[in-house]
């Protein structure tokens, strides 16, 4: 077998290190995970995570091969956050895909690093956790009456969704995080300028004013319903074609 066609290696195929080691593949990714919560991707380093651990960094390496493996892992990890529904029905599906939706956005938002990672991540779908999620949307979209060739396709579309809006979120609430203000205090600093640069522009000055009272994250939360119902209209049109 050339070099071209030897399979790619999956840290979730790799056999762990017996438990006699210092530390467990577990304790590295939540440590892992703590780091990124709190400094970004930007701060993760091997070396930088093992000063956390109070060990080497070639006590990680016994685990993980290298950062991308240890990405590869904590993207993982978070998914387990994820409730899925206990079993699929049809005249539940919707509300179900919903929730599904719904929470995944809350999580990524939870951990702001993750949205902008999960297009790099080569093998992070199959991770068990993932998977898992990806199994439960197949079997929502199953028991919905979508034709067989489009399941993946619906999936597809609806998480492209949900972690776009989060990928876009996400970037907005670590700037805010990072100029030390409240949301509603970075929204109201903008506005003066805002309405400045819009004064020619009357339909984007009405959408705005007609926003302004209200709380910056009851307009983002109503926003992503509002979208999500759309591409889940979009979606039901397909049942039974």
């Amino acid at each position: 077998m050339s070099a071209e066609e030897k399979p790619i290696a999956s840290v979730w195929t790799r056999p762990q290190p017996r438990q006699r080691e210092q530390l467990t593949r577990e304790q590295i990714v939540a440590a892992a995970i703590e780091l990124l919560d709190a400094e970004g991707i930007e701060a993760l380093s091997m070396r930088k995570l093992g000063t956390r651990l109070k060990a080497a960094a070639t006590s990680l390496y016994r685990h993980v091969a290298n950062k991308d493996e240890l990405i590869q892992l904590a993207v993982d990890d978070v998914f387990g956050e994820l409730h899925m529904p206990v079993s699929a029905e049809r005249g539940q599906w919707r509300a179900d895909v919903t929730c599904i939706a719904t929470e995944l956005r809350a999580m990524s938002l939870r951990h702001r690093w993750l949205a902008a990672e999960l297009g790099q991540v080569g093998l992070v779908h199959i991770g068990p956790n993932a998977m898992r999620m990806a199994a439960g949307l197949l079997a929502q979209f199953e028991v919905a009456g979508f034709p067989a060739d489009e399941r993946d396709r619906a999936m597809g579309t609806l998480t492209a969704y949900v972690i776009g809006i989060a990928a876009s979120e996400a970037a907005y609430l670590s700037l805010i995080a990072r100029s030390g203000r409240t949301e509603q205090e970075w929204v109201a600093g903008l506005r003066p300028a805002f309405d400045d640069a819009s004064h020619q522009y009357q339909r984007l000055r009405e959408g705005s004013s007609a926003q302004q009272d209200l709380p910056p994250q009851q307009i983002r939360d109503d926003d992503f319903a509002y979208g999500l119902e759309r591409v889940l209209d979009g979606l039901n049109s397909r049942i039974g074609t």
